[in-house]
């Protein structure tokens, strides 16, 4: 048998809330096996939190530490939002995002998976890190939504700035910082999924295809037009889907590239409680 791992022994640790020691015996005996070694811990009456690890996480929230021009989101789930707003909960949010802003993605996953046994039994709740990023650039703009659901970062090209095209002051020049912002509460209301229209998957594509023929078929549309047609749905479906196409929340005239007024989007990352 190949030697246990430390991966098996974080995963049956993040399940179970038992233990390194009794999670590697119970790993060991089943000879790598997780759902035998649950079954292990079971009889021995030491497993606490396997039930739990099944059960829906729809709830969490969003947490953001920011530092100079680097930017940490770390999206912590749980089942309830009576959870999620307690004291326990918050606080191991904000220190999985000083982690990761301080030491990167991976010392916020392995602390993650040191503490949250002790917090899922504490807690009562299935709690994980649903998701981690550091984003880093010279001009950087970041939102959380009041109600910690969502949470954006986004960063722009630092040579460009906002003139006034867009309306602004007659100085014509606005910090980029601001603009980043700007943008980031655009993505938050608007959930772009990719930043350009040719960033669209092509399977999501596809799949819109298949709705589109049955909905030209119902129609009566020829089928020779079909192509024709589908190709101003698909530039649309790509438009509406990408982040720069979309008009603008503050100003609707202008699309979101338009308000850049030539700055370019080098980084996006858009995280929400689903």
């Amino acid at each position: 048998m190949s030697p246990i791992t430390a991966e098996q022994v974080s995963s049956l640790r993040r399940r179970t809330g038992v233990s390194i020691s009794a999670v590697k015996s119970a790993l060991e005996e089943a000879k790598g096996d997780e759902e035998k070694a649950i079954d292990i811990l079971r009889k021995r009456g030491v497993a606490q939190a396997v039930k739990k690890s099944d059960r829906e996480q729809k709830e969490g929230s969003m947490f953001l530490e920011r530092s100079g021009n680097k930017a940490a989101l770390v999206h912590l789930a749980c089942e309830t939002d009576f959870v999620a707003r307690g004291d326990d909960f918050q606080n191991a949010g904000k220190a999985l995002a000083k982690t990761a802003i301080a030491k990167g993605t991976d010392a916020a996953k392995a602390e993650a998976a040191s503490v949250m046994p002790a917090l899922v039994s504490k807690l009562g709740e299935n709690i994980t890190l649903a998701d981690v990023v550091v984003l880093e650039g010279a001009t950087l703009g970041t939102y959380v939504h009041s109600n910690a659901k969502i949470g954006v970062m986004v960063t722009l090209d630092p040579s460009t700035r906002q003139n006034d095209s867009v309306g602004l002051a007659s100085s014509g020049q606005v910090p980029s910082e601001e603009i980043a912002k700007d943008v980031a509460m655009h993505a938050a209301a608007m959930a772009p999924k990719v930043v350009s229209p040719d960033q669209v998957g092509s399977d999501a594509v596809e799949k819109e295809k298949e709705v589109w023929r049955e909905a030209l078929k119902r129609e009566g549309k020829p089928e020779a037009m079909w192509d024709k047609i589908m190709i101003g749905k698909e530039k649309k479906f790509r438009e509406e889907s990408a982040l720069i196409k979309q008009p603008f929340v503050k100003d609707a005239t202008k699309t979101v590239e338009q308000h850049l007024g030539g700055a370019k989007i080098t980084g996006y990352v858009r995280l929400s409680v689903t």
